[in-house]
């Protein structure tokens, strides 16, 4: 039978990455991998994927091209960089960026990569976590052109509960960063209550199933609430510098539509008081640490 599949590659295998990229072979897919750290890839060589030598290599060998990396400088590196994604031949191939950045970045290199060789880009930002990535039930909102979004969406399926075009280039990094604003106000405000209900008597363990169904129930209320009642950090649910860098991109956006963001700037300057005291590659659960003794400063 011919093969009906899209070759598929996947660029960046760190804790978002490896199990999306498992998933897709789980699937049944043809994936070529590239990691910057090759020791990364070998779980996910042992499971099929093939290893290739450089982002542009991955390109070659795919049909769509997804790629998950930690910040703005890594993507412009992987894609415009010496054997990187525009320098391989791009015309009915497209990119699938699932990494968080500023979205007048994404609409400047989107047009920059297409220009160079052809390859459309989906701006395509992630919320649900790490175990939104290993389950296949991540919200995805995306940015960019209707035709290519059709393209992918039968893939992006296997790895999301939602893929919701939102707009044109840079539209799905606007909606991440609403997300953001959201989630970084919920995590804070449940650190804080948390630590409020065990000094106040109230066992903080009982109080995700206490308050179930209710007006304060919440995804992050029922996955952070029972780490925060033990002050868990391990297994990383998402790394805290990765929350400010992406609440940074937020406070420089809103300057630029005259925004006032009163709730997530006091939450951000909290976490940057986190990061300071050297949890930065910790699991945003860090931030409970905040309550612990007598003195919050």
């Amino acid at each position: 039978m011919p093969e009906t599949k899209p070759r598929l590659g996947y660029i960046g295998m760190g804790l978002m990455g490896a199990p999306m990229t498992a998933r897709l072979l789980d699937a049944g897919y043809k994936v070529a991998v590239w990691n910057r750290s090759a020791d990364k890839m070998k779980p996910l060589i042992a499971k099929g994927a093939a290893a290739a030598a450089s982002p542009r290599a991955v390109a070659e060998q795919a049909d769509i091209v997804m790629m998950c990396l930690t910040a703005a400088p890594a993507v412009r590196e992987v894609v415009f960089g010496a054997n990187g994604l525009a320098e391989a031949k791009g015309a009915g191939k497209r990119l699938v960026d699932f990494s968080s950045m500023r979205p007048d970045l994404t609409r400047d290199w989107s047009a920059e990569l297409r220009a160079k060789n052809g390859m459309g880009w989906v701006d395509a930002p992630v919320s649900g976590g790490v175990p939104g990535a290993e389950k296949g039930t991540l919200a995805i909102m995306a940015g960019g052109a209707p035709a290519d979004f059709d393209a992918v969406k039968g893939v992006v399926a296997h790895l999301s509960s939602r893929f919701t075009l939102m707009g044109p280039s840079g539209a799905g990094q606007t909606t991440k960063l609403v997300n953001q604003i959201i989630v970084s106000a919920t995590i804070m405000t449940l650190a804080e209550a948390f630590a409020f209900a065990g000094r106040a008597g109230v066992d903080p363990a009982r109080i995700p199933e206490a308050l179930k169904g209710g007006w304060a129930d919440s995804l992050p209320m029922q996955i952070f609430g029972p780490r925060f009642a033990k002050g868990q950090l391990e297994p990383k649910l998402g790394e805290l510098a990765i929350m400010v860098k992406d609440l940074d991109t937020v406070a420089d956006v809103a300057k630029g539509v005259n925004a006032p963001l009163p709730m997530m700037s006091t939450g951000f300057e909290l976490m940057r008081l986190m990061m300071a005291r050297g949890h930065a590659e910790d699991c945003l659960t860090a931030v409970c640490k905040l309550y612990e003794g007598k003195r919050l400063f």
